[in-house]
């Protein structure tokens, strides 16, 4: 049985299973609204977490035809991936960031095996050794690249503005674009008050961005046709004081569980961070290519038990940060560096 959980105020939770992950679900929620139920996101394209947000939603009286629209805080596969589904079930609208729905569009717009011509690519040129980019390698030739998540993904029919109160009936829901996890990642905050009178202003649906336990995935912003410097970090770090300002009573993320004190939580994560590019300025006294760097950064299990598409995103989360301290003035490539080497500066 899917575990429902109400948070009160016409506010549930369905956890929607990810296959084979540790998050081990996505936190779906469920809001009441005049023109009928709304969620904020779905979870993994999944048979079995299409079953258990079926079962959750009829637990509330529900049923996925009754939905009136979904909301995606981003357009990863454990929060969109159910939304097309949804959509064919009941006609709901799906609303997104118009950054993320790029992101989508590109996605779904991609010649076959583009994404792994990039990604071997772009692995190659940060250092990354011949025995990992060999099965990215085998599967562009084989063709397995039209089977990774997130493909096919629905492409979303309506934007959500920063800042945006939302077109919802009976309900005070305004859009906080936090982009760090992903460029168009969006936190929606529920300016209502609190169910059980806690103090603050209302509830903030988090998505990725605000966890109780975890720091979320912070990489480089990915596009192959776009050559911009971005700074993914730097965002983050900017969203989230401006998510910790809120003064929200309550949190609703997308994994884990709820929680209060956002602005507590808040000054973990920057602190976390700092500590980090503290750490990795020490790695850089010689110099490093990211993927040497990533080898060398503190993870949650040492290198070498890494799973391989886990040292993927491990990279790419280097990746970010050496671009934060890039722009910081604390870090310079090694010119004529090939693979591109990085080295603290003074």
């Amino acid at each position: 049985m899917t575990r429902v959980t109400e948070h009160g105020g016409g506010v549930w939770s369905l956890e929607v299973p990810i296959p084979d992950n540790p998050l081990g679900h996505t936190l779906v929620h469920v809001l009441d609204t005049g023109r009928g139920p709304v969620l904020v996101d779905t979870g993994w394209d999944d048979p079995a977490s299409w079953t258990e947000l079926s079962d959750g939603l009829a637990e509330l009286g529900l049923a996925p035809a009754d939905v009136h629209g979904v909301l995606v805080t981003h357009h990863h596969p454990d929060h969109h991936g159910l939304s097309g589904r949804v959509r064919e079930a009941s006609s709901a609208w799906i609303a997104m960031h118009a950054a993320d729905i790029a992101v989508v569009r590109r996605t779904r717009e991609a010649r076959p095996g583009a994404w792994l011509d990039y990604l071997a690519g772009k692995l190659a040129a940060v250092g990354a050794p011949e025995e990992h980019l060999a099965p990215l390698l085998a599967a562009r030739e084989s063709g397995r690249s039209r089977t990774l998540p997130g493909m096919r993904a629905a492409l979303p029919d309506r934007e959500i503005a920063p800042g945006e109160l939302l077109d919802l009936a009976g309900r005070r829901l305004r859009a906080v674009w936090t982009p760090g996890h992903t460029p168009g990642h969006v936190c929606l905050h529920l300016e209502e008050d609190h169910p059980a009178n806690l103090p603050g202003r209302g509830r903030l649906f988090s998505g990725d961005h605000l966890l109780p336990g975890i720091s979320p995935h912070i990489g480089l912003y990915e596009d192959p046709d776009d050559s911009t410097v971005t700074d993914p970090l730097g965002d983050y770090l900017d969203s989230l004081e401006r998510v910790g300002r809120l003064g929200v009573a309550e949190v609703l993320p997308a994994h884990q569980h709820p929680f209060t004190d956002a602005p507590a939580r808040v000054r973990e994560l920057l602190a976390h961070h700092e500590e980090r590019l503290t750490g990795l300025l020490s790695l850089l006294a010689a110099p490093l290519t990211p993927w040497q760097l990533a080898e060398r950064m503190e993870w949650n299990r040492p290198w070498d038990e890494i799973p391989y598409g886990s040292r993927t995103i491990a990279v790419s989360e280097a990746e970010a940060h050496l671009r934060r301290l890039v722009k910081l003035g604390r870090v310079e490539a090694v010119p004529g560096s090939d693979p591109v080497a990085y080295v603290a500066v003074g």
